[in-house]
C-alpha cells in the first residue's frame, strides 16, 4: 500500500512542482513504484515530466467529477516505476462543480483508493492555494511535505498553512501528519538564505529535512525538456539534492529496500 504523501503550500513559486518531479522521479531511480497526482489547475508537473497537456483525454478532473476509472487515466513517464495522473485546465472548474457532491472533500480519497495498492509512493502536487482540490488532497493523505523557500517573507503564511492542517486533522483525516518542511532555493552564499535556514529550523526543529535543495541552473532548465533533473542531468547538485531527500524519506519511513541497500548508503 503507498505512502500517500501531499506536497502543499498556499504561497506560490517555493518549489512545489519541482520536488514532486523530481523527488518522485528519484524515488524511482531507487526502484519505488511512484504515482505523481497533479493536482494543480496549470498542470506544471504534467508537462514538466513530458506530457503534452492538450493531448490528454482523461484526467484527474475526469475522475474527482465524472467517476472515471484514474488506473484509465495513469500514463507511463519516461523512467521506469515513474506514473502520472494529468492535470488539465478543467480542474480550475472541479471545486464549483465539487460544491453539491456529498462528502465533497473526500473526493480524491476515493480515487486514490482505487489505485493506492499499485505504488510504493503517491505524490500529490497541490495548487498554490487552500481551496476545495487541496483540502481533498489533505484529506486524503498520510502526510503533508512542505516547500519553504529560502527568501524572505518564507514563513509568511506558514501559520494559515498550518492551521488549515489542524483543522482538517479535527475534521477530516485525524491520521494526517506533518512529513517535514524541506528548504528550497538554498544559496550558502547569501547571508539571507543562512537566516531562514537557522529560522525555520529554530521553529520547527526535527521536522525540517536536512536535505537542502540548492539553486541550480539544470533544476530550472529542466523542466522546459520536460524531464526530470536525474534524466536531464545526473550529475548536477539539483539531481543530488533530489537523491538525497529521496534517501533521508525513505531512511525516515524506515521503507529501504534490501536490495537497494547499497544505493540508498551511498
Amino acid at each position: 500500500m503507498a505512502k500517500i504523501i501531499a506536497l502543499a503550500n498556499q504561497k506560490g513559486g517555493v518549489g512545489k512542482t519541482t520536488t514532486a518531479i523530481n523527488l518522485a522521479a528519484s524515488l524511482a531511480v531507487l526502484e519505488y513504484d511512484v504515482l505523481v497526482i497533479d493536482a494543480d489547475p496549470q498542470a506544471n508537473a504534467t508537462s514538466g515530466l513530458g506530457f503534452e497537456i492538450r493531448e490528454v483525454e482523461t484526467s484527474i478532473y475526469e475522475c474527482i467529477v465524472d467517476g472515471e476509472d484514474p488506473k484509465k487515466a495513469i500514463q507511463k513517464g519516461e523512467i521506469d516505476h515513474l506514473y502520472v495522473l494529468p492535470s488539465h485546465i478543467d480542474l480550475v472548474g472541479a471545486e464549483i462543480e465539487m460544491l453539491n457532491m456529498p462528502d465533497r472533500e473526500k473526493v480524491l480519497r476515493g480515487v486514490i483508493n482505487k489505485i493506492k495498492d499499485d505504488f510504493d509512493f503517491v505524490l500529490i502536487d497541490c495548487s498554490p492555494s487552500l481551496g476545495l482540490i487541496t483540502v481533498n488532497a489533505l484529506t486524503a493523505a498520510d502526510s503533508v511535505m512542505i516547500p519553504v523557500q529560502c527568501e524572505y517573507f518564507a514563513l509568511e503564511g506558514l501559520g494559515k498553512l498550518l492551521n488549515t492542517i489542524k483543522i482538517i486533522q479535527n475534521r477530516l483525516n485525524p491520521d494526517l501528519e506533518i512529513e517535514g518542511f524541506l528548504l528550497t532555493m538554498y544559496d550558502s552564499r547569501l547571508r539571507l538564505s543562512n537566516q531562514v535556514v537557522e529560522e525555520v529550523q529554530k521553529h520547527f526543529q526535527d521536522m525540517v529535512f536536512e536535505t537542502l535543495i540548492t539553486r541550480n541552473i539544470k533544476l530550472s532548465e529542466a523542466p522546459s525538456y520536460g524531464k526530470a533533473v536525474v534524466m536531464y542531468d545526473a550529475a548536477s547538485k539539483g539531481a543530488m539534492n533530489y537523491l538525497n531527500l529521496a534517501r533521508e524519506l525513505l531512511q525516515k519511513n524506515n521503507m529501504t529496500k534490501i536490495d537497494n541497500k547499497n544505493k540508498v548508503a551511498n
